[in-house]
């Protein structure tokens, strides 16, 4: 599933193309994605002038005047750049034309994304109105952490992936933040001391702002709009490295399913 990295990654591949850009035309090929896409009230922004992007956790916004286009890349969702002559493939659902040039589509094999209209206040939409704050901005920090942390029982791992606590921290960044951070995944959340949170946030933002410079990472699905894969997958410590030596200490990397998720860890470089 794309993460936040690889989210920030097509957005930033998309906004070159988008940002000032008229919406030209909107062509729906199969609506029926997670939710359906709104195709009457899509197609009534035609003519807006894009204003400006956001991403908001793993969702992209495109935000225009008479409303906000919302797209999620569910499990294996991307978004490519292409001519407007550019002949579309099976999983090709959607494409939002711009300036009568060029496309934004959306393929999506397995359907589990979205595109949505939001006409309300933006923050105020059932999807993004509980979400806990940005990993990469002011509003996240070691303290609101350690304070969220208190009384919950939950491992740590899936503490720091719950949306309400922070956004965007899935389950290859949890991974590989709680190794850089050397804390045991398995460890309840309200065990941790403020300085092991300290350094938490710290390994939580320094890992997603490199993996954001490499591109993302791929690993099944994933490619940059360009449709070039992201890189930070050969920076993986832990993540899919199950019985492989440690590149630290030369322990086997443990795996374990927490929360129905595949964890990885070093038992030796990760302390309880």
């Amino acid at each position: 599933m794309p993460e936040l990295p690889e989210v920030e990654t097509t957005l930033r591949g998309i906004e070159a193309h988008v940002i000032g850009q008229t919406l030209t035309d909107v062509v729906v090929r199969n609506a029926s994605l997670r939710w359906p896409i709104p195709t009457k009230e899509l197609s009534a922004l035609v003519g807006q002038t894009v204003i400006r992007l956001e991403r908001r956790a793993k969702y992209i916004l495109i935000h225009t005047a008479k409303g906000c286009i919302l797209l999620h890349l569910g499990m294996s969702g991307s978004l490519r750049v292409l001519d407007v002559s550019e002949a579309h493939g099976k999983h090709d659902h959607l494409d939002l034309e711009f300036g009568g040039k060029k496309i934004v589509r959306l393929n999506d094999p397995r359907r589990f994304g979205c595109c949505l209209l939001i006409t309300e206040p933006v923050n105020q939409h059932r999807l993004l109105v509980n979400l806990g704050p940005e990993p990469l901005s002011d509003a996240f920090s070691a303290e609101r952490l350690f304070a969220s942390s208190r009384g919950k029982s939950q491992a740590v791992k899936n503490f720091i992936m719950d949306n309400k606590v922070v956004v965007g921290v899935g389950n290859i960044y949890a991974s590989e933040s709680l190794f850089q951070a050397g804390i045991r995944p398995t460890i309840a959340a309200k065990r941790i001391s403020r300085a092991r949170y300290e350094k938490l946030a710290d390994e939580i933002i320094k890992v997603l702002s490199k993996a954001i410079k490499a591109g993302g990472t791929t690993l099944n699905d994933f490619t940059q709009t360009d449709g070039k894969p992201g890189y930070f997958a050969q920076e993986l410590q832990v993540y899919g490295r199950s019985g492989e030596p440690c590149n630290r200490c030369g322990t086997e990397i443990q795996s374990k399913v927490i929360g129905q998720r595949n964890t990885f860890f070093c038992k030796t470089c990760q302390r309880p």
